[in-house]
């Protein structure tokens, strides 16, 4: 049968085929996202292809022995604990992050910070020289890392055999593709390629391999969904790129807990490990200020505290502003609609702006209580005590609802020098926390009585 070349469409976003144009693509919901390929069908019969593990036959879920995961310490105690006590050999993970976020800073911090590991450190983004300016402005011992510039996976692989190293970095797959695959680097074939070739390399060499991508202006990572079905672990770095503070967020991992975090602040010598945000996060000016409240937060497992501010004046224009930094703004329009028809607070008329400190983007329910909190001080002009926090979810009849491990939350308040805690009046503690007052509220009058008073 002779060779037919034909036109089809895939979808940008997810990867899905498509035998003509549409505008929508039905199984991600994307927009304009169609990129048309010439693929070529008939011809002569495929090669039967070896496929790893046949020949074998079912077994017992019983009879299969299990190993613990031999895993590498990338001496960066943050880093080691997101990833469940280190990068486990032949895993491939995945970092994602903004433009300017870190994420080629933590990639390259890691080797010079770990200089046991023979590191190849393949980039396709920027010279060797520029490379070389910010390894020399993080500092470390770069004996041991190798630099090697180049897109094509074929030389990449050819160069990681013959070096062996102990971790490969690449930065980044956006940048990289394959020789036998027709489309530019950065298209939905040559990424899903790319991945499948160094999950591949990674698995049969048992070398890890981090690998650095981008996102897209809504926030999700860049190219096909199935990128992240491919590779063994998601770490997405967020924050924003004018504060200070990072936070490097777990989203997928085979190998352990996505329930963790890890915080860092950049610095002019990199990213500096944060082992107690509290200490950073919470208020750093003089008391009496009126409009900030403490909210006692819990991300994965790790419960830190975190400054609310808010600012509420009389509306300059006909139409009131709603601006938060950090925070869903939907939802504060959702609190500020609780405590006008609730509690009869009229802030229809008055501009509300609120504010995340440290940069943070917070969503966690539990911070709707420091909120209304730093809304109703601001209005009132009247402060906050110092030495009080919260962490309750305000519901839409205007009930203060129970979260998760209160006595987590409490207990880090209270080690931090916190007096008081409010929370909601339903919330049950297996025992009493130690050295800080439980205050429990169950409606948002029941706050104002109890903390205006």
């Amino acid at each position: 049968m002779a060779t037919k070349v034909k036109s089809v469409w895939f979808c940008s976003h997810c990867g899905n085929e498509y035998a003509k144009w549409m505008g929508k693509c039905p199984a991600c919901g994307e927009w304009n996202t169609m990129v048309e390929k010439e693929v070529a069908t008939g011809g002569a019969a495929k090669k039967m292809v070896s496929v790893p593990g046949a020949g074998r036959k079912p077994m017992r879920l019983t009879e299969v022995l299990t190993t613990v995961e031999d895993r590498i310490s990338l001496a960066n105690g943050e880093v080691d604990r997101i990833l469940g006590g280190g990068i486990v050999r032949g895993s491939l993970v995945l970092v994602a992050g903004e433009p300017g976020i870190g994420k080629s800073t933590l990639s390259l911090q890691l080797p010079l910070g770990c200089p046991s590991l023979k590191t190849l450190y393949v980039t396709g983004e920027e010279s060797v020289k520029q490379v070389k300016m910010r390894a020399d402005r993080l500092g470390g011992d770069a004996s041991n890392c190798f630099i090697y510039s180049e897109t094509l996976m074929e030389n990449i692989i050819a160069e990681a055999q013959e070096t062996s190293p102990d971790l490969m970095v690449v930065d980044s797959v956006q940048t990289m593709y394959c020789q036998n695959v027709e489309s530019t680097a950065g298209s939905v074939t040559q990424i899903k390629e790319v991945a499948a070739t160094l999950l591949r390399f990674a698995k049969e060499s048992g070398i890890p391999v981090i690998l650095i991508g981008h996102i897209t202006k809504e926030g999700s990572i860049a190219g096909p969904k199935v990128l992240e079905h491919i590779v063994d672990v998601v770490l997405q770095f967020e924050g924003e790129n004018r504060g200070a503070y990072r936070v490097l967020r777990s989203i997928k991992n085979r190998f352990g807990s996505t329930a963790e975090l890890a915080v860092f602040e950049m610095t002019g010598a990199g990213l500096r490990e944060v082992a107690n945000p509290s200490e950073l996060l919470i208020p750093m000016h003089e008391d009496g200020l009126s409009g900030t409240a403490v909210s006692a937060m819990l991300d994965g497992a790790r419960p830190f505290l975190f400054e609310v501010q808010a600012l509420v004046s009389s509306a300059v224009y006909g139409t009131a502003q709603r601006s938060a930094t950090g925070f869903d703004v939907r939802r504060l329009n959702m609190l500020l609609a609780v405590l006008e028809r609730r509690a009869g607070f009229k802030l229809s008329q008055k501009d509300v702006f609120l504010n995340m400190a440290g940069g943070l983007r917070i969503t966690d329910p539990a911070c709707d209580l420091a909120v209304v909190a730093a809304v109703l001080s601001s209005n009132f002009d009247y402060p906050v005590p110092g030495d009080v926090c919260f962490a309750g979810e305000v519901g839409l009849s205007g009930e203060i609802r129970p979260v998760s491990q209160p006595g987590r939350r409490a207990a880090e308040a209270g080690r931090l020098g916190f007096r008081r805690i409010f929370v909601s009046s339903y919330c049950r503690f297996d025992r009493k926390p130690e050295g800080i007052e439980v205050v429990k509220v169950s409606d948002i009058p029941a706050l104002v009585r109890a903390l205006f008073k």
